[in-house]
């Protein structure tokens, strides 16, 4: 197969949740391994075209109260998994620690169910995201950023105040409401339930 070919029954979210602000944080340095993931060519976005067809939804329904949905990662190649994974067994390649896992080690990453030999962003119906509020004209706050690998972006942190724990249950009620299931150790995490290629782990490059 060709490496670079979109596979049938997946969708740009450019063009299938246009309203969707894409801030793909694996095809720069800016992630938790300080540099560009393998697969990630270009800053974009695809989903299974039900996942995003319902994240479609969920963006209009966010825009009449006031936010916009910003996405980190949609569909992630099999590839980049495999490279997460070699980056967790090189005891020295430790560049974003501070900002990413400061109170943990690399190898607890998997028991913390951040990281898993494979992902359910692979099969093409998982999201990363949180809202924009456009009044403020900045994200929402969640009590802490994407990919913190920490106790903080358990969905239910005890750390919280209340105006964060209100925020996480926003997004949480938004993305369920529109078929979407949460992850309880990533607060950004979301899932449709009713996938459509659920035994499947694409590979394709994001180009």
């Amino acid at each position: 197969m060709n490496n670079y070919a979109i596979p049938e029954g997946f969708a740009a979210l450019s063009e299938a949740a246009p309203r969707v602000l894409q801030d793909i944080r694996y095809a720069t340095h800016y992630n938790f391994i300080g540099r560009p993931i393998d697969g990630y060519e270009a800053p974009k976005a695809y989903l299974a075209i039900p996942a995003a067809q319902a994240l479609d939804a969920a963006s209009r329904e966010a825009l009449g109260r006031g936010w916009l949905i910003r996405v980190f990662d949609a569909y992630r190649p099999q590839r980049a998994v495999d490279h997460f994974n070699r980056w967790v067994l090189d005891d020295g390649d430790t560049a974003m620690k501070r900002w990413f896992y400061p109170d943990v080690e690399k190898a607890e990453l998997y028991a913390l169910d951040f990281l898993g030999r494979r992902s359910s962003h692979s099969k093409g119906s998982a999201v990363d995201l949180t809202l924009f509020d456009l009044r403020d004209g900045r994200d929402l706050d969640m009590g802490g950023p994407f990919d913190f690998f920490g106790p903080r972006s358990n969905a239910h942190w005890e750390g919280l105040t209340p105006t964060q724990a209100e925020n996480r249950r926003l997004l949480r009620e938004l993305m369920v409401k529109h078929g979407f299931s949460p992850l309880e150790s990533e607060w950004w995490h979301f899932q449709l339930v009713d996938e459509p290629f659920p035994d499947t782990w694409f590979d394709f490059v994001i180009r």
